[in-house]
């Protein structure tokens, strides 16, 4: 990561152009949506994950999002809510929640750039790479509970190890 960093100009300053700049020397396919937004697709192991970094100046905070569909049957929604809240306690580094009308897994994280502090490409390497891994790693879990799984057992699915890396 260390020679991503370097290569970033030095008039590259703005969160979303860093990410930008990340997404294109890794080879990952990226959209700009705006100034302050950016739609970048990582292949993982199991499928092509699609995340929007945002900045928000006035919260000074570059925001991360990845999704995916997930369509649980109303009667495994409580179960659903367990695996969601120990998985939540297994990660440090972001968190899941599940946007019910929209039927979509949510990662969210946040890095706070506050005092007019400066992201690196390889902060934002690292954040992209850990939507991926976590969405890649937790997915059999929400799986396994949307399909009547015992709580403990789905997260058992995702802490027993993992096979594979992130691109």
């Amino acid at each position: 990561m260390g020679q991503l960093d370097h290569r970033i100009q030095a008039d590259e300053t703005h969160p979303i152009d860093i990410a930008e700049a990340v997404a294109l020397r890794r080879g990952w396919d990226s959209e700009r949506m705006a100034d302050d937004q950016i739609a970048v697709t990582v292949r993982g192991q199991w499928r092509d994950h699609a995340l929007t970094l945002a900045w928000s100046a006035r919260d000074e905070m570059l925001r991360l999002i990845c999704c995916f569909d997930l369509d649980p049957p109303e009667a495994r929604m409580p179960g659903l809510c367990q695996v969601l809240n120990l998985v939540n306690d297994e990660v440090w580094d972001g968190s899941f929640t599940f946007w019910a009308q929209q039927r979509v897994m949510v990662w969210r994280y946040g890095l706070v750039l506050s005092g007019q502090a400066l992201a690196e490409a390889g902060q934002i390497e690292r954040m992209i790479r850990s939507a991926v891994e976590s969405c890649e790693r937790f997915h059999p879990s929400f799986q396994s509970a949307c399909r009547g799984g015992e709580p403990e057992a789905a997260l058992a699915l995702a802490l027993s190890g993992t096979l594979g890396r992130a691109a």
